[in-house]
């Protein structure tokens, strides 16, 4: 569309959504550079865009300035100082339907990403199951871009080069030398987090080549306690949870050789740095379309389906369905560290 000189690209959710829109940016101010772009998002991702030129930064204050309806106005007002000419809502809820209809009534053009929500129902539904793969989250935001005529390909993506280490994190890491092999075990739901024995195996056999020095990933006292367990007797094997700030960490993964995650925001926050990422998935499955961007079907394990029919069982992971709590035991750890060999050789 003529006179679109500024788009507001809406993604307010968790980890792993915002950063599968990095690609998609990067592609879009690179292919269309006479076009600027102002991303509303949580505070804590802004890390996330500050390498992306012609990318504005806009952090919603959902629990404070910004929350409720009267807070979504006085958001709208305190956007529409960034001269606005259309809105992309990536995110397609109630809280950025609202921002999405002001500009709307004001005459902005908007867009909304499809959330396929029926088609997901029928993919992780128990009863007349359509198990098929759905168009990957990415590809429904190009089609929402598309609709303002901004149609982006990203046949050919382009990442940033990396940056040095500095002091800080090297002090974690200890210099670049061998093979650098990201791990992070968690996500938000016990449905997609591997069995912390098997993950232990997995560990301890990738920490017997000397070659190799083990980065494990993680937030919070809990998890920083489990990661430290499993580090235990390992020269090679670094904790760097809780060590580092978020800038620190996504330039630390930008050095790493591969990433093991579960299908988690690490293994998106990897795939935008264009490092390979093997992925682990148990009540959730890839073909729900939120595949690490750019990584080939191959590097997701998934749970064995003859064994667990039913799966996915969700979407998030969120759901518990009985007799299903073992369904990710169905992924040998010797698979893992052999499929993160193979990933290596390439």
């Amino acid at each position: 569309m003529s006179g679109i000189k500024n788009i507001l690209i809406i993604r307010l959710s968790a980890m792993g959504d915002v950063a599968m829109t990095v690609p998609l940016l990067r592609a879009l101010v690179l292919q269309y550079p006479e076009v600027k772009v102002t991303v509303l998002s949580r505070p804590f991702f802004k890390p996330f865009f500050d390498d992306i030129p012609r990318v504005t930064f806009y952090g919603a204050d959902v629990n404070g300035r910004h929350k409720g309806f009267l807070g979504l106005l006085r958001l709208y007002r305190d956007l529409k100082a960034y001269h606005i000419d259309a809105v992309a809502d990536l995110h397609n809820v109630l809280r950025s339907k609202v921002v999405t209809t002001f500009f709307s009534l004001s005459g902005k053009p908007t867009a909304a990403t499809d959330k396929a929500r029926e088609e997901k129902k029928a993919l992780t539904r128990a009863e007349d199951k359509i198990f098929k793969q759905l168009m990957p989250i990415t590809q429904r935001h190009v089609q929402t871009l598309g609709k303002l005529g901004f149609p982006v390909d990203l046949t050919v993506p382009v990442f940033l080069e990396k940056k040095p280490l500095t002091t800080e994190v090297i002090n974690v890491t200890g210099p670049k030398q061998g093979t650098w092999i990201g791990i992070a075990p968690f996500a938000q739901h016990a449905g997609k987090v591997y069995p912390v024995d098997l993950m232990q195996e997995v560990i301890n056999l990738l920490a017997q080549n000397s070659n190799y020095r083990l980065m494990l990933f993680g937030g919070g006292k809990q998890e920083i306690e489990m990661l430290e367990q499993f580090a235990k007797g390992h020269d090679n094997v670094v904790v760097t949870a809780g060590k580092l700030k978020l800038q620190q960490e996504l330039d630390l993964i930008s050095h790493l050789d591969v990433m093991l995650s579960m299908d988690s925001g690490n293994a998106h926050m990897a795939a935008m740095k264009g490092i390979k990422v093997v992925t682990l998935w148990g009540a959730t499955h890839p073909y729900a379309g939120f595949s690490p961007f750019n990584q080939p079907t191959e590097n997701a394990l998934t749970a064995n389906r003859e064994q667990y029919p039913l799966l996915p069982t969700s979407i998030y992971g969120n759901k518990i369905v009985e007799g299903y709590e073992d369904a990710m035991r169905s992924i040998n750890s010797r698979t893992v560290v052999e499929k993160i060999e193979e990933v290596l050789k390439k």
